[in-house]
């Protein structure tokens, strides 16, 4: 893979989530949506993993949804423009959850196999996100102190990219002895 495609693959990213913070304190939740479609539409079409980075747009939708519903349900966060429920993660942040999966086989592929370094990475990386989506945006406010949901976003963070690549690579294992077993 190529230092530009990383690159491509870094930038593509900052694009989907400046978009979808920016649109959703504007009010124009479908902005992240745009911005992640074209961005995932370039990428898939130049990279070297097509199948798997579309694996891991799957999972990360499905995880995504749970995981900041739930900080949604239980008043932790409250989002901007919360299309469709308040209630619920909004179309905004699950366009972030896409253009974060497509960054998972490339410009963050080295966290792949070291899960302290992920959990590390989550732990810090997750929690600044929502920070600065709060902070400079006013996309997310903090249903409490800064230090409960920071900490709380901090653990699921710590967990959820490891979880993602670990049921990952469970699905590529499950498939590839799938594979194996129908081969003449």
């Amino acid at each position: 893979m190529s230092l530009a495609f990383k690159i491509g693959n870094v930038v593509g990213y900052q694009l989907v989530w400046l978009a979808s913070v920016y649109g959703a304190a504007q009010g124009m939740p479908w902005l992240g949506a745009v911005v992640v479609a074209l961005f995932a539409a370039v990428h898939l079409s130049l990279s070297p993993s097509r199948q798997a980075d579309l694996r891991l747009i799957a999972i990360a939708i499905v995880l995504g949804f749970v995981l900041d519903s739930l900080f949604a349900a239980s008043g932790l966060l409250k989002y901007a423009s919360p299309w469709p429920s308040e209630f619920l993660a909004p179309v905004w942040i699950l366009s972030m959850w896409v253009g974060f999966a497509l960054t998972l086989h490339h410009s963050m592929g080295f966290l792949r196999h070291n899960w302290v370094a992920a959990s590390a990475f989550g732990l810090i990386g997750g929690p600044l996100a929502y920070w600065a989506a709060e902070r400079v945006f006013g996309a997310v406010s903090y249903g409490a102190s800064h230090l409960v949901v920071g900490a709380a976003l901090g653990l699921a963070w710590a967990i959820a990219l490891p979880l993602l690549y670990r049921i990952d690579a469970q699905l590529a294992l499950s498939r590839a002895q799938a594979v194996v077993r129908v081969a003449p």
